[in-house]
């Protein structure tokens, strides 16, 4: 079985060619992020007409590379949710052309699957797991049971870690996005200079909080002597933030094992996925954590923690081999897609660093 998988969600537009043996035949991610540097942040408008712009090429690229031809493939698949819509719903059109045109399955992909799936691609891990989702839009811990199969146990309150990375390195000076450049700062900085707070570490649960944390780095940054930051406070201040980021995750994380053990006794694999999860100093502390506890520590290659449209791909083979059908040509694209419908909404309010 050879699947195209398109992923159009953000500010990259992906395609890739993989086969049901797992190799990738082809993986084109082509970035947007000169567009966005200006503004120190993603504008959904100039990243759907990028999308609308650049998706045929990179499809054409990545079947190119893939050395086969449309009518060689056994289904397209292509995220329809969640995301910024506008980008959504050019990569969803284009794979229902190719699938209408060919005949052939189209599978729509939530793009946060395509995150948890992605460990079963690169490192074949057996289900159930549990599976840690840290990216610029999303904070969650989720017990994976199978194809379709989530339930969350803690997500975000507030902001994504990826997000308060972001916002950190702006206040910083140091560019957007922010997690290649903090991560760089922070080898020469001292983690322990700043007391930075520690949301929700303690407390009962899985939920994530990091407004508290971004704004003091705010704070803290302002309250500094008057003038540029020299380059030593911007080191101490990226490893600061750095440590507090891994202290909280891992922390949150010890939590979840315990209620994925509750649930799952069989279980014994730790996923990591998303764009932070590429953070070299996360990784070392969920190794701990996973040492602690007697898990195991699966994290996909850095390349294919970012979007890419290999892990939609792989996702969409994931739902054919389970029976899946594939969706009906008027899918609707989806800008809000959980995983695990039935959660309760995570509520705020009151909640202290």
């Amino acid at each position: 079985m050879i699947v195209l998988g398109i992923e159009t969600s953000c500010d990259e537009t992906a395609a890739a060619v993989v086969r049901d043996d797992g190799e990738i035949l082809a993986d084109v991610v082509l970035s947007q992020v000169d567009q966005h540097r200006p503004f120190g942040g993603i504008v959904p408008e100039v990243a759907a007409r990028a999308h609308l712009e650049f998706a045929d090429h990179v499809v054409k690229q990545a079947t190119h590379e893939a050395g086969i031809g449309f009518d060689e493939l056994d289904a397209v698949a292509a995220t329809g949710g969640p995301g910024l819509i506008g980008g959504v719903i050019v990569g969803v059109m284009t794979a229902k052309a190719i699938a209408c045109a060919q005949n052939i399955p189209f599978v729509a992909v939530n793009h946060l699957e395509g995150h948890a799936l992605t460990a079963r691609l690169t490192e074949n891990v057996k289900f159930p797991y549990l599976l840690l989702l840290v990216s610029g839009g999303h904070s969650q811990l989720l017990t994976v049971r199978g194809v379709g199969a989530y339930t969350r146990l803690g997500t975000t309150i507030d902001d994504a870690v990826g997000e308060a990375f972001d916002k950190s390195a702006k206040i910083l000076g140091l560019g957007y996005p922010g997690g290649p450049p903090i991560e760089a700062a922070a080898r020469d900085g001292d983690p322990t200079r700043f007391d930075l707070p520690r949301p929700l570490r303690g407390k009962p649960g899985c939920h994530f909080s990091f407004s508290g944390l971004k704004a003091a780095v705010k704070r803290t940054v302002d309250g500094l002597p008057p003038g540029p930051l020299d380059t030593q406070d911007v080191n101490d201040m990226a490893a600061s933030f750095q440590a507090a980021v891994a202290d909280v995750i891992g922390e949150r994380t010890g939590r979840a094992i315990a209620e994925f053990r509750d649930q799952c006794p069989g279980g014994d694999t730790l996923v990591v996925a998303g764009g932070v999860a590429a953070n070299t100093a996360l990784r070392t502390r969920l190794e701990e954590v996973c040492a602690d506890h007697g898990m195991r520590l699966a994290a996909p290659p850095s390349k294919l923690c970012t979007d890419n449209g290999a892990m939609i791909a792989w996702a969409g083979i994931e739902h054919l081999r389970a029976g899946h059908k594939g969706q009906d040509l008027d899918f609707a694209p989806r800008p809000r897609w959980p995983l695990d419908p039935n959660a309760p909404r995570a509520v705020g309010a009151g909640v202290k660093a």
